[in-house]
């Protein structure tokens, strides 16, 4: 487990739901000792951002935004692709009894599947990218790499297995297929992750035709919608990191130009 990913992770929890709104809640019961209608009206504000965000129309009114930036692909024929880059998004922890190795997670499922239907469409070869901060025995790329040939029968040719984050992703992944004369890339993550892993990867050079494996904002105003859970609530962490991911990552490119 590197120091790095260590500290990112630490700060991101005080940024993110639902940490977020127990600082702001608790923030506003102190204050309320000395301003009581100041206090009172910032507790019931971290009261009613956290309710909101955890029902499906308020988590989709953060997500659509992002997701919007990626179309969903209206063919699978890419002509000027040279490669697939499919990004690891989670681990499941020893999944199953019949394996002694962690098994890819539910989202880099998706992303995989997505991938093997544009390889079977393009017949381009696959680089997986996903390394292992958390400091798990197998990185997430060579899980992928597994995954790919068992569950889908796709060889993988490049398994960058260095990345802790989106920006290493772009970097690492970016200098093997430099190396192999490849500038044209179809880049394989969520729609809610693509504006993000795009933007990076362009940074990095590469020409980028996004494919975006899963759409997760939905529609409608049902009143199922409106019911607070726990998966609203995780969507809406997984979008308030991705807009403070392209927030830090726009400060950083700014800085190297």
């Amino acid at each position: 487990m590197t120091t790095y990913w260590l500290l990112t992770n630490a700060l991101a929890a005080v940024l993110l739901p639902p940490t977020l709104f127990v600082i702001l809640g608790l923030g506003g019961w102190l204050l309320a000792y000395r301003y009581r209608s100041l206090g009172r009206a910032v507790m019931m504000m971290a009261i009613a951002l956290l309710l909101m965000l955890s029902t499906a129309v308020g988590s989709a009114w953060i997500i659509r935004p992002l997701e919007q930036q990626s179309l969903p692909l209206s063919s699978t024929i890419h002509h000027k692709a040279q490669a697939i880059v499919v990004l690891g998004g989670g681990r499941a922890h020893l999944a199953s009894e019949q394996t002694s190795y962690d098994q890819i997670g539910p989202i880099t499922l998706m992303r995989l599947r997505m991938a093997a239907r544009l390889q079977r469409q393009n017949h381009l070869p696959v680089l997986v990218s996903g390394g292992a901060p958390d400091g798990a025995g197998d990185s997430e790329a060579s899980l992928m790499a597994r995954s790919a040939n068992d569950d889908f029968g796709i060889a993988v040719r490049w398994v960058e297995d260095q990345a802790t984050d989106t920006f290493q992703n772009a970097r690492l992944s970016a200098d093997v297929l430099r190396k192999e004369n490849i500038q044209h890339i179809i880049l394989v993550t969520d729609a809610i992750h693509m504006p993000r892993a795009r933007s990076a990867f362009e940074h990095a050079g590469l020409y980028v035709e996004p494919a975006p494996s899963i759409f997760i904002a939905g529609n409608g105003y049902h009143v199922s919608r409106f019911i607070p859970n726990a998966q609203s609530l995780k969507h809406s962490h997984y979008a308030i990191h991705e807009w403070l991911g392209l927030l830090v990552y726009g400060l950083r490119y700014y800085a190297a130009q």
